[in-house]
């Protein structure tokens, strides 16, 4: 066992480490015992003494008494039973799909929250991709049609490398709810999953695509998809960078416009729920509240197998008794 190892050792029985306190009980009872056994007789004078040599066997004398101590203190720890741990977790998990459906028209670029819509709605994902361990995630963006920007993986660094890449302009503008929930549903279809979780954020309107919404909410509940919807964008009106015939971008005032009935219908009948994002704040609730109604059952079993260190002590021990024996019997033998 290596010294890193030590570093790791518990006692089963630490209470008899109280047995050390017994040592300078020792130690006073030896040198008490040490000055009774001196002898003592008178001369006049101590200058013939000066000078001559102590025997080997004086100086390595206290020797006896330090295997002695040594032989105790090995058995206290011996006895506390030293031991290691090594500890074996089986996790299950019964995760969740779920695909991330993310408005990119042009009206996501909208600065009602900061520093627009769209770069809100990815951060809040980016989090929300984080706080889910175990699940496989996908996304799906849609504006006049939709697309598959990431299929289900539990790969989150691609997801979210895959999600930082997403900016307006990558598809026809418009606004195809009906075409970016199908084809989450879509990515959701042979999931054999507990639990199907669809998150669907607009700000706008239905307005193309060739799917109609109310078809692409058939097709969710005909495969038990729960779809929690999402509408992003003030009261009122909104400040929409527009670009100019001269290529200027100007900032005019827009009417919010968010189809808040559809919403609804979708997330009601698919079992989920309609939330309205007004905010940066509002939006990162959202998905927090989101995460605490689909929470992930996680199982952890954990094995704790014990390896015994108490051996070594015990032999030190056993080998100092031995050797105080031996030299008090021997070269340390006190003549009648």
């Amino acid at each position: 066992m290596n010294i890193e190892s030590w570093k790791h050792i518990t006692f089963a029985h630490p209470y008899f480490f109280w047995l050390l306190l017994l040592l300078p009980v020792f130690i006073y009872w030896q040198l008490k015992q040490a000055k009774r056994s001196e002898g003592s007789f008178q001369i006049s004078s101590l200058q013939g003494l000066k000078g001559l040599p102590v025997s080997w066997k004086v100086r390595l004398r206290p020797l006896l008494f330090i295997l002695r101590l040594l032989t105790f203190t090995a058995l206290v720890v011996a006895m506390a039973r030293p031991q290691s741990s090594n500890t074996t977790e089986n996790i299950e998990s019964e995760g969740i799909d779920i695909v991330l459906g993310i408005d990119i028209s042009g009206s996501m670029l909208a600065e009602d929250l900061k520093p627009n819509r769209m770069e809100a709605a990815k951060k809040v994902a980016m989090d929300f991709i984080d706080s889910r361990i175990s699940d496989r995630i996908g996304l799906v963006v849609f504006a006049g049609e939709s697309f598959t920007q990431c299929p289900i993986t539990t790969d989150h660094e691609v997801l979210k490398s895959q999600l930082a890449q997403v900016k307006s302009g990558m598809l026809q503008d418009g606004t195809a709810i009906g075409m970016g929930l199908a084809t989450s549903v879509d990515r959701l279809r042979e999931s054999k999953a507990k639990s199907k979780v669809i998150i669907l954020l607009t700000d706008g309107v239905n307005n193309t695509g060739l799917v109609d919404p109310l078809t692409a909410l058939e097709i969710a509940k005909a495969f038990k998809v729960r779809v929690y919807t999402i509408g992003v964008g003030t009261t009122g009106s909104a400040p929409m960078p527009m670009p100019m015939p001269d290529g200027s971008i100007q900032v005019v005032m827009q009417q919010v416009q968010i189809d808040e009935p559809l919403m609804r219908k979708i997330a009601t009948e698919t079992g989920g729920q309609y939330f309205r994002a007004t905010n940066n704040a509002s939006l990162a609730n959202i998905y927090h509240e989101i995460d605490k109604l689909e929470r992930t059952k996680v199982e952890i079993t954990s094995f704790k197998r014990y390896q015994e260190h108490f051996f070594p002590f015990a032999m030190i021990a056993l080998a100092c008794l031995f050797l105080e024996v031996v030299l008090r019997y021997t070269l340390f033998r006190r003549l009648p």
